[in-house]
């Protein structure tokens, strides 16, 4: 086969495909510019649902530095209104809410876990600083 021709059947080799493959997972025309899949279980590591002005509204994904899962509710630009998940140290789930910037004002669920303030390690005196005997 020449480059030419494979220049012309691949792509119309995948295009096939595609469209067959399109079938198959069940993307139905839902409007103007809008598709719907229809599936019995979704199963992915993040999932992100997009407002009106692609700012996320829900996200649903894995607590950052390890942990379980967590759930993210927004408002329409984006900023925390809601979330409910466990901790990324803990088991423990816990709901949270928030106000108008985002800050935290309630929680229900196990309190915080305040980090412990940094004590120096105890070092061992050298010989010149024991005391006398």
């Amino acid at each position: 086969m020449t480059t030419a021709e494979r220049w012309t059947v691949y792509p119309l080799l995948l295009l096939a495909i595609g469209l067959a493959a399109r079938g198959q997972l069940g993307l139905e025309a839902g409007g103007a510019d809008r598709r719907t899949i229809s599936a019995d279980a979704l199963v992915c590591r993040e999932l992100a649902v997009l407002g009106e002005t692609d700012a996320i509204i829900i996200h649903a994904g894995r607590v950052e530095g390890g942990g379980g899962g967590r759930i993210e509710i927004r408002d329409a630009e984006g900023r925390d209104a809601m979330a409910m998940g466990t901790g990324a140290d803990s088991r423990a789930g816990a709901v949270e809410f928030f106000d108008e910037q985002a800050r935290l004002i309630g929680r229900l669920g196990p309190p915080i876990a305040k980090p412990q303030a940094q004590q120096p390690a105890a070092t061992k005196p050298d010989a010149a600083e024991a005391p006398a005997e």
